[in-house]
């Protein structure tokens, strides 16, 4: 299955019950309750899992408290992967911070710019590192679904290697891509619903969120079972 089919046929995916995009919709609104945070990336993640195992419409809503698990796990695997981007990026921004304070309280600018000039060079080799560990990131989760959950197939790093390369890098990267412009394209609709008070809003975290969630979670799916079976 190529990238545009894939794609085809994840924007459709959601359509073919929207009572569920809607029961998603609805842990979305309440997303400040927190537990409904790791509810809605467990039901995503149950998504992914029945999408590589072959089926074709949206899960049920039940067995919360695996489905809350799941998105515990969703949590752990995201945070272990961007704690050191993230790091880098707070360490660079702490810096540039610094060195602008120090431009104050000095006569001569070369120390202050030295330090600001190493300091916007951690951040840009901690968005450079966010972007790669998110890549890898994506499939990792997506590993972990294969393997029924499985928090540490979220870690085996030479496999997940291996299964980007057997997708292609550069098929890889296009989907990334696409699935950002369709994230853009939603995130516009959004904006545009927004501009009703309180009833857009609402309705854009009903609908249009979740909509691109499972899109993303679909297509993830295909992507991954468009090469060989996982050895």
């Amino acid at each position: 299955m190529n990238i545009s089919d894939i794609v085809s046929d994840s924007v459709r995916y959601p359509s073919s019950n929207w009572k569920k995009v809607v029961i998603l919709g609805i842990l979305f609104i309440i997303s400040f309750l927190i537990i409904p945070v790791f509810l809605v990336m467990g039901y995503v993640f149950r998504v992914l899992k029945a999408s590589l195992a072959g089926l074709d419409e949206l899960p049920e809503f039940d067995e919360w408290g695996e489905m809350f698990i799941d998105g515990i796990k969703i949590f752990v695997v995201e945070f272990v992967y961007f704690i050191i981007p993230a790091i880098v990026i707070l360490l660079g921004t702490w810096g540039a911070v610094t060195s602008m304070v120090a431009t104050q309280g000095v006569g001569s600018m070369a120390a202050p710019t030295a330090l600001l000039g190493l300091s916007g060079g951690a951040l840009v080799v901690g968005i450079i590192l966010a972007i790669i560990f998110g890549l890898v990131a994506v499939i990792a989760i997506a590993n972990m679904a294969y393997y029924n959950g499985e928090l540490g197939a979220a870690f085996r790093f030479s496999e997940i290697l291996s299964i980007i390369s057997k997708i292609g890098w550069v098929n890889y990267i296009i989907w990334y891509i696409v699935m950002m412009v369709i994230g853009f394209i939603g995130g516009i609709i959004a904006s545009i619903l927004n501009i009703i008070p309180l009833i857009g809003f609402v309705l854009a975290l009903l609908v249009v969120y979740p909509y691109l969630y499972m899109i993303f979670a679909r297509s993830l799916a295909l992507l991954f079972t468009s090469i060989e079976p996982v050895e």
